[in-house]
């Protein structure tokens, strides 16, 4: 079942060109994801309950246009597979006209914490995201590779306000992180992340990019070279 909320993009989320950066727009995404659980019942404390997460594996953003102070949007989300442990899912926030602004395919695991490894989803929960076709756009892999000789850059230590409920860096918050290494004035029109570990409390990030065709790789990794996350901006 296809699932939307309604907003207006405020002064607060803006970045100083007086847009939604793209991090903002993840942020939408998942809030959208999570109002959804929360209506049908299987959200943040039915999950605590059981002890199950979901986990973000990637995303695949595509923005056409990003939104603008006071500007009313659309966002919308619906699961479009399932397989094992796996669940796909679609977004799109559009404005109230209908202009499409963005979509954004992902890939969601299904996992016991306690036990560190993913399990299946219930029947009784896959039957109430339901099943929608998957939205009309260009897929790209999951996997992405890094280009050539990666220049490392200062390392990023993991405070609280970098951490969700599930006391892991936030997807959203590694994408801020990544972006602030692009060039001055790149504008990203789609995103890509493959998300291999999670980044904890007191963590050290340290970022590698390189460039090739005029996409940047980014990788934020743990102080024995091992990414947390592989992301590429193009």
């Amino acid at each position: 079942m296809k699932y939307y909320f309604d907003s207006r993009i405020r002064y607060s989320e803006l970045d100083e060109n007086l847009c939604l950066p793209l991090h903002g727009l993840v942020n939408y995404f998942q809030d959208c994801s999570t109002f959804q659980s929360e209506e049908l019942g299987i959200g943040v404390e039915y999950l605590k309950e059981k002890g199950r997460l979901w986990v973000l594996t990637s995303w695949q953003i595509r923005i056409f246009r990003y939104p603008s102070l006071g500007e009313e949007v659309r966002t919308g989300t619906w699961a479009c597979g399932f397989h094992g442990f796996v669940g796909m899912r679609n977004f799109v926030m559009e404005t109230v006209e209908g202009e499409m602004l963005a979509c954004a395919y992902s890939e969601w695991a299904y996992m016991d914490p306690v036990a560190g490894r993913p399990v299946r989803a219930d029947a009784g929960e896959i039957q109430r995201y339901g099943m929608e076709e998957p939205l009309e756009m260009e897929y790209a892999g999951r996997k992405i590779s890094v280009p050539g000789e990666q220049r490392f850059l200062d390392p990023v230590t993991v405070h609280a306000h970098h951490l969700d409920s599930n006391h892991h860096v936030n997807n959203g918050q590694y994408v801020a992180i990544a972006a602030e290494y692009l060039p001055e004035g790149f504008q990203v029109r789609q995103l890509r992340a493959e998300y291999k570990r999670q980044a904890r409390l007191g963590d050290i990030l340290t970022p590698g990019i390189s460039e090739s065709s005029g996409a940047y790789v980014v990788t934020l990794n743990d102080q024995a070279g091992r990414p947390y996350v592989i992301l590429e901006f193009s």
